[in-house]
């Protein structure tokens, strides 16, 4: 399979403390990686370096075509934009939003056209059990259903790379199995590469590797 994600040697230091200390990470395309290890290793930091929220001190991270250039913001734009899903442990949804129209959004952002916007976003909350729900907005949904419509959102653009980062967290057991089985069941469909943080031993199931990290490191892999 080709190479998605190549990360190469990064480093990121907020004052005098490195936090990232020479990280070299590759993914394929449609490949699924959990990344593990204890808080404050640095797993955060990767992901936002790989969102462009941080930039890296050193090293080079490169996504399909794009070599992220701090400098040019209109790619580092269009790189979060059209390139990366992201689901975050608490959702993210906008409150005011409703199921549908939050799955709608990244549609937004790159300007589809709202019909296609509309079918799509339709055709994702069906394909995670919410077609009924999807007028309703966020704080009437449980937890499970806030998430399962984060999926939802986060490959409403097709991207080439899921970023979830502990998606499971905030669940209980039996609503985060159900979404680690519809976030593995996303990436085979539109064959999306993802990079899954956890401290969940369980949640890598789903996954095809498992890095660890430590002290800024990533160490080894299984």
């Amino acid at each position: 399979m080709s190479t998605i994600l190549n990360v190469t040697a990064i480093r990121k230091s907020y004052g005098a403390v490195e936090v990232l200390r020479g990280v070299d990470l590759n993914i394929a395309a449609g490949e699924r990686v959990a990344l593990m290890g204890p808080s404050g290793c640095g797993k955060s930091t990767l992901l936002n370096c790989l969102c462009g929220i941080d930039t890296v001190d050193h090293g080079t991270i490169q996504l399909g075509e794009f070599v992220y250039d701090p400098s040019q913001r209109g790619q580092m734009d269009r790189i979060r934009r059209e390139w990366i899903g992201y689901v975050f442990q608490s959702f993210h949804l906008l409150p005011t939003l409703s199921a549908l129209e939050n799955v709608e959004l990244p549609g937004s952002l790159i300007d589809m056209p709202a019909d296609v916007r509309q079918a799509r976003a339709r055709a994702l909350l069906q394909s995670v059990g919410l077609a009924n729900r999807q007028s309703h907005l966020p704080d009437s949904l449980s937890g499970g259903e806030r998430q399962r419509v984060a999926l939802a959102r986060a490959v409403m653009h097709r991207p080439q790379l899921i970023l979830a980062d502990e998606p499971t967290g905030s669940l209980d057991s039996a609503s985060g199995a159900v979404v680690l089985d519809l976030l593995q069941a996303l990436s085979v469909e539109h064959g999306i590469a993802l990079l899954l943080v956890t401290h969940d031993a369980d949640s890598t199931r789903i996954c095809d590797r498992v890095l660890h990290m430590r002290d800024g490191c990533i160490e080894d892999e299984v």
